[in-house]
Formats: structure tokens, C-alpha cells, sequence
């Protein structure tokens, strides 16, 4: 049952590489700051949130890995690790929503909204309160409440960005698959 998670086609790899770029233009461009220093709201994490329903927490994981350690390196010359663990992380569990909806079959209805944003939520719950702010204390030795402050507020912003953009383009995208049933043949 797991390993339908995993799979990797050429059309992962393919996405995750559009993904990946998206991210990161999304990243440096559109986003909005908070009061808290170093923390945006972040549009970057719908789009990795749909990518990763789509085609699974593989291309989720790496599109928010890729994404964020390319924008880290390119604006700020190199990444920040501990965040970008963190976003591979929450775009790795954005993707258990990948056979959890059935948003491939034409359907995102209200059962899979909800779905999806458990899912989302939990995701950047343990990347943002978790992932983010233990490894800053860890690798660099960042004080405990800033990292934990920075944390609580990228969970409720990333959430938010997650939970309507994605949820948005994952309904767009419902309606454009044939929904199963639909096709009947004319005699």
C-alpha cells in the first residue's frame, strides 16, 4: 500500500523539476513579511502543496528542498539548512495527500478539502515547530524562543498559503480530469 507513495515515473521527475523552479521564483517574489524577522508568508507553499497531491510526497519533498535551497543560495549565497530541510519535509508529508484525494479522478470535493488540509496542517505543524526551529538550536545554535517564535508563525502562514492556494489549484485542477463514469459510449 505504501509503495504507490513512492513511485517515481518520468512525469514525477518532469514536475518536480517545474515544481522546484516555481518554488523558487515564488519564493523570492511573492511573498509578504511578518513582524517576525526572517519570516514571510510564503505563496511558494500552496504550489508545493498542490504539486506534491499531484504527483506524490517524492516530487513534494524535493520541490520544497530544491526550491528553498536555491533561493537561499542565489539571494543569500548559501542556503539555511535547517529551513530547508524543513520545507522538503513539508512538502514530503504535503504529498500522503497524493492517493488520500481524488483529485485525480475529477473530484475535490469536501471530503478531500478536508483531507488535503489535515494533511497540510500536520505537515507544516512537524516541519515549522518541529524540523525548523530544532535544527537552528542544533546546527546553529539560534536562541530557543526567536527559532520557536519564527516557527509558530511559519506554521500559521504556511498553513493558510497551503490550505487556500493549494486548495484552490487543486480544485481547478479536479475540474479539468475526466471524472470517472463520465465517458459513455454512443451507439
Amino acid at each position: 500500500y505504501m509503495k504507490k507513495y513512492f513511485q517515481v515515473s518520468t512525469k514525477t521527475i518532469v514536475a518536480t523539476g517545474l515544481g522546484a523552479a516555481i518554488f523558487m521564483l515564488l519564493f523570492m517574489y511573492v511573498k509578504i513579511p511578518s513582524p517576525v524577522p526572517n519570516t514571510s508568508f510564503q505563496t511558494a507553499y500552496g504550489v508545493a502543496a498542490f504539486f506534491a497531491t499531484i504527483y506524490g510526497p517524492i516530487a513534494g519533498g524535493l520541490i520544497g528542498f530544491i526550491g528553498h535551497a536555491l533561493n537561499d543560495a542565489i539571494q543569500y549565497g548559501s542556503p539555511w539548512w535547517s529551513w530547508v530541510i524543513a520545507s522538503g519535509i513539508a512538502g514530503f508529508i504535503f504529498g500522503f495527500a497524493y492517493k488520500n484525494t481524488k483529485v485525480e479522478e475529477g473530484e475535490f470535493k469536501s471530503k478531500d478539502i478536508i483531507k488535503f488540509n489535515v494533511i497540510q496542517v500536520i505537515g507544516n505543524i512537524i516541519a515549522w515547530l518541529i524540523v525548523a526551529p530544532g535544527l537552528d538550536v542544533l546546527i546553529y545554535k539560534e536562541p530557543v524562543d526567536l527559532v520557536f517564535a519564527q516557527g509558530a508563525i511559519a506554521t500559521v502562514m504556511n498553513a493558510i498559503s497551503a490550505g487556500v492556494i493549494g486548495t484552490f489549484f487543486l480544485i481547478a485542477y479536479a475540474a479539468t480530469r475526466t471524472k470517472k463514469g463520465s465517458i459513455s459510449k454512443n451507439e
